[in-house]
């Protein structure tokens, strides 16, 4: 539901928008951030900096609905919350408030449509995915969309995409190096003009 290819000027919008943050964030931060995501992935004491443990879950929920672990692994795999954790602490920290919101508010909304859940996390993943569909449009949810997507598709060397789960996913292969491909514009290069 949540993995349909957005187009190119959609993409542009909610990066200008809700994911500015990112894109605007120092690089070794963010690589750092990635870093950490790797190390707390798997550790049975993994620890939060920013985040309090139950916000933590209720957002790990969400994440793992965006790119959820049915057939392949998903974000809850690739430790993405953690990666969310720590730009939290660090660069994207004037987020933080919008994300607090914003699981407070799939908090509320999910008491009142089932009442006595205590959280997000504890609804069933299609009730989750209709309260998400309800709020998919709204900057909270688009902060979290660019949050994951940046946890799990960017550069392995970055600590991200752990054991390259989001390359796997989108079928992009592991290449020792990258070079561009040749056409036109570099036959001067090898003098065939």
């Amino acid at each position: 539901m949540f993995l349909d290819p957005a187009s190119r000027r959609a993409f542009l919008r909610v990066a200008g928008s809700t994911g500015a943050a990112w894109l605007l964030a120092d690089a070794a931060l963010i690589r750092e951030a990635f870093a950490h995501a790797v190390r707390q992935r798997g550790r049975s004491d993994a620890r939060f900096e920013s985040l309090a443990s139950g916000m933590a879950e209720d957002l790990e929920a969400v994440v793992a609905r965006i790119i959820p672990s049915d057939g392949s692994p998903g974000a809850r795999e690739a430790g993405v919350i953690h990666f969310i954790d720590r730009s939290l602490a660090t660069f994207a920290a004037g987020q933080k408030p919008l994300l607090e919101e914003g699981i407070a508010d799939l908090n509320r909304r999910a008491a009142v449509r089932w009442p006595g859940t205590p959280s997000f996390a504890a609804l069933a993943a299609e009730r989750q995915d209709e309260l998400l569909h309800d709020i998919e449009k709204s900057d909270f949810f688009q902060a979290v969309r660019v949050a994951t997507l940046t946890g799990m598709f960017a550069d392995p060397s970055w600590g991200g995409n752990r054991d390259h789960l989001g390359w796997t996913l989108i079928g992009q292969g592991h290449e020792p190096f990258y070079q561009p491909p040749f056409g036109w514009y570099d036959a001067d290069v090898n003098g065939r003009r």
